[in-house]
């Protein structure tokens, strides 16, 4: 295979999305549009990669960083015109280039390598197109081609006879090409057209006049190409990935109780005989083991789950959270940069944060780790087989030993050696009859209101 470079088209003003977000960025499954289209790109490590930017460029070069330049167009005239302005940052390139579009997301790797298998065929094409069939080609520009995917025109639906409109292979956009004959053919696009843009697929017709070869590769899946213009398709798109991801969940061994309401994140990796309840959100970046139980209503992000351990319901595992094998946290429970030991639980009404557990320790109902001043963050560390009575905060920095007991309700700001019990409670006071002398006063007075 040659050397490759990616065009990846993203100047459009994405008006419709209605948003200060520039369109290419908005999340499906957790993460960006463009870095869908990236992540796949990556699989073929391209030696160049060009984004092509207009509005809101400065969010897209923050959000690319070192993993693409970024060029401007400016003004915006059609989408050959907008792969001219990358011509520059290739200059001295030799070899193949590939044209994505960054609100198309969902393009496998598997399919760009077809492409650029095909490019390099035995009849040697000039370009080749990535081409999908549609329940419903609508007014898609269309691609006439043989059974062998040789191309014998590209039309636009406004200028198509009935006849080539009764073609169902339609051109997703995408395109791939040597470079050299990328930019020379380019160079020839006129835009002696309605809109007086310059428009990509073009080139294919210029090169086909020729007498040079063009073929197209048709993609297994339309939901490959889809473009995302507005919200509505940016739900369908979500919509439609959840489900797929759902199946191939359920496809590798997970339970999921009710998979319609649980949503997975793009990196989200379950192991076998998992077991997911309903309404269960998984954030980015989220392991969980074999044999885990997830239970409903939990919201986990950033954590790793350990073989065996047990989520929820109603509970949140915040970034840095991790669950050794058999831990268990139970309802309302919040855990963020916080480690549960093998067998340790925490079953109910409890935050842990910046905090280690040992092995088979307790924490009980209402516990806390106090774990922030207002300026910075302290860790506090519990030994194993520790018991936490219910109602304790933990002021950070703190260490409880093995074996220790820190009583319920107490406020812990000193270390607790192995096998100590801390208690730390105001003295207890009562006064007998006290309370029924009250309420006589109070009943009294509240007759003279009367």
């Amino acid at each position: 295979m040659s050397d490759l470079a990616a065009i990846v088209l993203a100047a459009g003003k994405g008006t419709r999305m209605k948003s200060d977000l520039h369109k290419v960025l908005h999340p499906i499954a957790g993460r960006a549009m463009l870095d869908h289209l990236l992540a796949s790109l990556d699989e073929l490590a391209p030696k160049q990669t060009v984004v092509v930017v207009g509005d809101k460029a400065d969010q897209i070069a923050r959000a690319v960083g070192g993993r693409a330049e970024t060029v401007p167009q400016e003004p915006q005239l059609g989408t050959g015109h907008a792969v001219q302005h990358a011509q520059d940052t290739l200059t001295g390139f030799s070899g193949d280039v590939l044209v994505l579009y960054g609100d198309v997301p969902f393009v496998r790797a598997e399919t760009m390598r077809s492409m650029l298998e095909r490019l390099h065929g035995a009849d040697e094409p000039a370009c080749v197109v990535l081409g999908f069939e549609p329940a419903d080609p609508g007014h898609y520009g269309r691609v006439i081609a043989n059974n062998a995917g040789s191309i014998s025109k590209m039309i636009e639906f406004k200028d198509a006879s009935e006849e080539e409109r009764a073609c169902s292979l339609c051109n997703s956009g995408l395109l791939a090409a040597r470079s050299e004959d990328l930019f020379a053919l380019l160079a020839r696009v006129s835009n002696d057209n309605a809109q007086s843009e310059y428009y990509l697929p073009d080139i294919v017709n210029i090169a086909i006049g020729d007498g040079r070869a063009c073929a197209v590769v048709v993609c297994d899946d339309p939901g490959e190409v889809t473009g995302i213009n507005s919200r509505g398709e940016l739900a369908a798109a979500e919509a439609a990935w959840q489900a797929a991801r759902r199946e191939a969940a359920l496809a590798d061994g997970a339970t999921l109780v009710a998979p319609e309401t649980v949503f997975f994140s793009h990196d989200t990796r379950l192991g076998r005989d998992v077991m997911v309840e309903p309404n269960v959100v998984f954030g980015p970046g989220v392991t969980v083991a074999d044999g885990a139980w997830i239970k409903g209503f939990s919201h986990i992000e950033g954590a790793s789950i350990g073989a065996g351990a047990q989520v929820g319901p109603f509970a949140r595992l915040r970034p840095g959270a991790v669950l050794e094998e058999n831990a268990f946290v139970g309802n309302f429970v919040e855990m963020k940069k916080a480690t549960l030991g093998p067998g340790a639980k925490a079953s109910h009404l409890t935050y842990l944060g910046d905090a280690i557990v040992g092995e088979n320790a307790n924490i009980g109902a209402g516990t806390i780790t106090c774990n922030y001043d207002g300026y910075f963050k302290y860790k506090t560390e519990i030994g194993p087989r520790a018991f936490i009575g219910s109602n304790s905060s933990l002021i950070a920095p703190v260490k409880i030993g093995a074996d220790a007991i820190v009583a319920a309700g107490s406020e812990v700001s000193r270390d607790v050696g192995d096998g100590d019990l801390r208690m730390v409670r105001g003295e207890q006071i009562v006064k007998p009859g006290w309370a029924d002398r009250f309420h006589d006063a109070m009943k009294k007075k509240a007759a003279k209101k009367d």
